[in-house]
């Protein structure tokens, strides 16, 4: 991907699906500036040997957020909720064991073999140091054990990716959100369902990016609406439907008559709207979607004030800038970030690492550590400096066995390479890889990714009712609802409705879900376009542009000043 006054230097065919991808001026310079240093000896980093593309898709077949099952403590003996599913040969221990003094990740250390390669021995630690069963980190959570990759929860069930939530159930990617089920990329918002990009909102269902919005169903890209049905590209008004005008009376009363009990997914008055090329705003040379106050930045995608990088999705720093990131997963307030996923606040020049929390400094390859900076293919460790392979060295000793270290893995191409995908200990199917890079079973093995085929026991219940014999108006739903199990209408999978969940519905007049809770997670999936760029012409002015509107999708796209200009 190109950016305004780069030049392409090189194009490169991927080792893995082949297809040709470029090297610009400006990516030379940033491999150069992360390129490590130890002692006086600067260790270059190479150009990629895969895609951007296969490049993520490998980071992400190692976050596995959704997928828990019930585990039992290895130090403890107590039982857990695991995002490991019983099959895998990890040691599992309690967050609050992992994340408490009373072991010693430094125990495992041992020194590193040059007579064989680096990953197989980097995938002996991983097997041998305990992990914490989520990804929670050290925040608190109150009556919120089924989240993951959260902090900050009150009376949370089945969140993933959110924050200082209280009476949230099946969300992602939230912040600040209260007595609110199934959304997602929701911020400080209150008593809304099913929708997707919002903030600042009320009572608002079925919709998706809009701000400041209130008692209101259907909404795209709407801000301080309220009391509006099916609209779309509106800003500072009441009672509309279909983007008409009504009395309030008679707003009210045409509402009676809408059937709710269709899904965002089935309403179809969206289809011939005016659509920006990009979604985001305050954004300097920036191609992706979601990206706000962000500058210098190809293939950005829900990112939020970057200054410089490529090829990130989920950053979001949320006062300062981060910086100089490439190829970077979730998290943010970083820089000099190179093939990493999940890398805390205040943390600088990590590399080919992921999950490595708060103020790591110069770690590379590392996983699982904490609060620690000049480490190099150490898991789980704490507030610690010049380890390797989980051993303590002083800083000469670090400094001159690293480049060491490194120059073997050149002899075998590893260098520069992210963990290869087949030692995550997930199956593919399990992972955020599959929800954005859609494979098959024989697919995702044909491609040496791993694959689940356990499926945890569900629950005894009293009943099994198809979703299809469910009645349509929440008044008819008996109370014993919550023993029974319904069957998903799309995958047939099993689901049950947990009493939180029954009264929301029941408080906001809304349909019991014929699907899965997994089902409604790929559908609001579906409400974002695919992480692709295409070359399109504006429909209005003509003006070339980049945008994740496929030129064979109906919406009128707008480049950003016919949009504003219509719009606003």
């Amino acid at each position: 991907m190109v950016l305004q006054n780069e030049k392409i230097v090189e194009t490169k065919s991927c080792q893995k699906c082949q297809i040709d991808f470029t090297i610009t001026d400006r990516d030379l310079e940033f491999y150069d500036k992360v390129s490590p240093i130890f002692g006086w000896e600067k260790m270059s980093i190479p150009t990629p040997q895969l895609c951007p593309g296969c490049r993520q898709q490998r980071r992400l077949s190692f976050r596995n957020e959704r997928a828990l099952y019930k585990w039992e403590c290895h130090a403890t003996g107590k039982s857990i909720i695991s995002m490991y599913n019983p099959t895998i040969p990890y040691k599992i221990y309690s967050e609050e064991f992992w994340w408490s003094d009373n072991w010693d990740a430094m125990k495992y250390g041992r020194d590193f073999d040059f007579g064989d390669s680096f990953f197989p021995q980097i995938e002996k630690l991983f097997l041998d140091v305990p992990q914490p069963p989520l990804i929670n980190g050290y925040t608190t959570h109150d009556n919120s054990n089924y989240a993951n990759y959260s902090g900050n929860l009150t009376n949370c069930y089945l969140v993933y990716e959110c924050g200082t939530c209280e009476n949230v159930l099946y969300g992602e990617s939230n912040r600040r959100v209260e007595n609110s089920l199934d959304l997602w990329m929701a911020t400080r918002s209150i008593e809304c369902y099913f929708s997707f990009n919002i903030s600042d909102c009320y009572k608002l269902y079925y919709s998706k990016n809009s701000t400041d919005c209130r008692e209101s169903y259907f909404l795209d890209n709407c801000m301080n609406c309220e009391f509006c049905y099916g609209c779309n590209n509106l800003s500072n008004v009441s009672y509309h439907i279909d983007n008409v005008a009504y009395e309030k009376d008679q707003y009210f009363k045409e509402i009676e008559t809408k059937i709710l009990k269709d899904d965002i997914l089935r309403y179809s008055g969206w289809s011939e709207k005016v659509v920006r090329h990009m979604h985001g705003h305050w954004n300097e040379n920036v191609s992706g979607d979601y990206v706000v106050n962000s500058k210098n930045g190809a293939d950005l995608y829900q990112v939020k004030n970057l200054d410089t990088g490529k090829y990130c999705s989920y950053i979001c720093s949320s006062s300062k800038l981060s910086q100089d990131c490439y190829d970077y997963d979730y998290f943010g307030w970083a820089q000099k970030i190179y093939e990493a996923m999940t890398v805390g606040w205040r943390s600088s020049m990590v590399l080919f690492s992921f999950n490595t929390w708060e103020a790591a400094n110069n770690n590379f390859y590392c996983n699982m550590c904490h609060a620690s900076k000049d480490l190099f293919a150490c898991v789980g460790l704490k507030n610690k400096q010049y380890c390797i392979f989980n051993k303590q060295y002083t800083k000469q000793e670090y400094e001159e066995l690293v480049p060491r270290i490194i120059r073997r893995m050149k002899q075998d191409g590893d260098w520069g390479e992210f963990f290869p995908s087949s030692l995550s200990p997930f199956g593919y199917n399990e992972t955020v890889a599959n929800d954005y890079f859609l494979l098959e079973k024989n697919q995702a093995e044909e491609q040496w990714f791993n694959w689940s085929n356990y499926e945890a026991p569900f629950p005894r219940v009293d009943k099994t009712i198809s979703a299809k014999q469910l009645p349509e108006n929440i008044v008819d739903i008996p109370d014993d609802i919550l023993n029974w199990a319904i069957t998903c209408e799309v995958t047939k999978k099993p689901f049950r409705i947990i009493p939180q969940e029954l009264k929301f519905y029941r408080k906001h007049n809304l349909p019991i879900p014929r699907r899965h809770p997994d089902q409604r997670y790929l559908d609001r999936m579906n409400l974002i376009n695919p992480r692709k760029l295409f070359e399109r012409a504006c429909d209005k002015c003509g003006t070339q542009m980049q945008t994740t509107y496929s030129p064979e999708r109906p919406e009128k796209v707008y480049c950003e000043n016919c949009y504003n200009s219509e719009i606003y």
